[in-house]
């Protein structure tokens, strides 16, 4: 009776797990059955794992969407790290490496990004997934990306670097729509994109912005009209 129970209870042991295997499960499950778990219970059921060891992580399914992301964006980081001469780059030049390295992590996931943006229906910017990423990002942006300003233009300094950091976040998620977009092959054009209008932030706290403006605006309109 005793081997018999012991055989049971092994058979039905649960997985023991921590919040990356949680991440790639539900992942996994969204992409296998095109929908989310409509709840914990159902997703620790369906995968084999106690809810304990669930909510020892995540307190929600909300939770594990909103970390995904922070996931990306701290890949992104680890990977852009690895470059010894990053902290030398001029501004422009960090955030481009910041907006490529973004962009090869979300294209290696493009299925389950495609789907978590589109289910949403009250525009990106609303979206309540992407709040924990735009925290991190916009403090990556003053921290890490935008330079001291010069001492003629210090006094303005705390006015101007959420205005940067607010400016850059508005631009990625205005490139990440037109990557969701994208039909070029290799997602070329977007890019093409990233190499044109990483001026525009930038140039926010020199004295040519309409240039890039400009400039931006003739290379979206031809895109309109091909």
């Amino acid at each position: 009776m005793n081997t018999m129970a012991t055989a049971k209870k092994t058979k039905s042991k649960k997985n023991t797990v921590d919040d990356n295997a949680i991440i790639s499960l539900y992942m996994n499950e969204v992409l296998e059955n095109n929908e989310a778990p409509k709840n914990a219970y159902i997703f620790c059921k369906n995968n084999n794992i106690e809810e304990s060891d669930f909510y020892a992580f995540f307190g929600s399914l909300e939770a594990v969407k909103q970390d995904i992301w922070v996931k990306f964006f701290e890949n992104a980081v680890a990977t852009i790290e690895k470059e010894a001469a990053f902290e030398s780059y001029t501004d422009k030049n960090k955030l481009l490496t910041l907006y490529f390295t973004l962009f090869e992590i979300l294209t290696l996931n493009r299925s389950y990004v495609m789907y978590a943006l589109k289910e949403n229906h009250e525009g990106l910017k609303n979206l309540k997934q992407l709040k924990e990423f735009r925290n991190h990002f916009k403090k990556y942006i003053v921290d890490k990306v935008k330079s001291e300003p010069s001492e003629s233009f210090g006094k303005v300094a705390r006015v101007t670097e959420p205005v940067y950091a607010e400016g850059a976040w508005l631009q990625f998620l205005f490139l990440l729509k037109f990557w969701m977009d994208d039909t070029s092959k290799g997602f070329e054009k977007t890019d093409v994109l990233i190499e044109k209008s990483v001026n525009t932030v930038v140039d926010l706290l020199n004295t040519k912005p309409l240039e890039s403006l400009f400039d931006l605006g003739k290379f979206l309109w031809k895109e309109k009209m091909q």
